[in-house]
């Protein structure tokens, strides 16, 4: 690997732990960094969740007094995003790669929308949430698959889109959301770096330096968080996400 390659993914990485441990949205900044040393889309994808994959575990475990009982409910939730992030990688290196690079523009945008307007949405969710409702059944099952399978595909914004959907059926207690959603984020991870292990789509030396970068980031950002307003943070990976999607509709769509 060249030094500057090595340059680009161990900044990338660093950064993308920062922003992680801060305010969330790592793919936004490993991703297009995947991209941009050469590595092809599926096989950058892949590597990025290899990469970046420690850091919904680290989370978890940081706040595992908030996790729930392993009851058969809790249970019920792992399977789905187990059996979903499985299914998701699967697709990923099921399509050819003129398949995937066609939405990869679209799949950025969508993730830094989720992003920008990610306190909104949970917020309202939190708001609508019946107080009855607990199980997860019908439609909220069906949206916790989909939203699995989305992240074993490609995974940025999943954060968002758990932590959204967990605030209408789990109780109002936003520390358990969201370490249940480490959790969740964290098993279709595990099932999904399998796949992509096993099928030999992770390109090591590029996800090792960037997996450095971003332990060290985590770590960086456990410090900055207590000093740097999650705001400035937040503008920074919309900025980023938005230069992202222009320069690769370009790239895939335009030219």
């Amino acid at each position: 690997m060249q030094v500057d390659t090595a340059g680009v993914l161990l900044a990338a990485g660093v950064l993308g732990g920062l922003v992680n441990a801060v305010a969330g949205g790592a793919t936004l900044i490993t991703f297009p960094a995947m991209l941009a040393v050469g590595l092809p889309a599926i096989a950058a994808n892949a590597s990025n969740a290899v990469a970046i994959s420690p850091g919904h575990l680290i989370a978890a475990f940081a706040d595992r007094g908030k996790l729930p009982p392993p009851t058969g409910r809790t249970m019920t939730f792992v399977a789905i995003a187990l059996t979903g992030g499985a299914i998701g990688a699967g697709l990923l290196l099921l399509l050819p790669e003129r398949l995937f690079t066609l939405p990869v523009p679209a799949l950025i945008a969508f993730a830094t929308l989720l992003f920008a307007f990610a306190p909104r949405l949970q917020a309202r969710s939190e708001g609508r949430r019946s107080p009855g409702e607990a199980e997860p059944r019908g439609f909220h099952t069906a949206c916790l698959a989909a939203a699995c399978l989305y992240g074993g595909f490609f995974g940025a914004g999943l954060g968002v889109i758990l932590t959204a959907g967990l605030s209408i059926t789990e109780p109002n207690d936003i520390r358990a959301i969201k370490a249940l959603k480490n959790l969740l984020a964290s098993c279709v991870a595990l099932a999904a770096t399998v796949i992509f292990i096993v099928q030999d789509a992770v390109r090591w030396p590029e996800t090792g330096m960037m997996l450095a970068g971003a332990t060290a980031g985590g770590y960086g950002g456990g410090l900055l968080i207590r000093v740097l307003p999650a705001i400035h943070v937040r503008r920074i990976v919309i900025g980023a996400g938005t230069a992202m999607t222009i320069l690769y509709a370009w790239r895939y769509w335009l030219s």
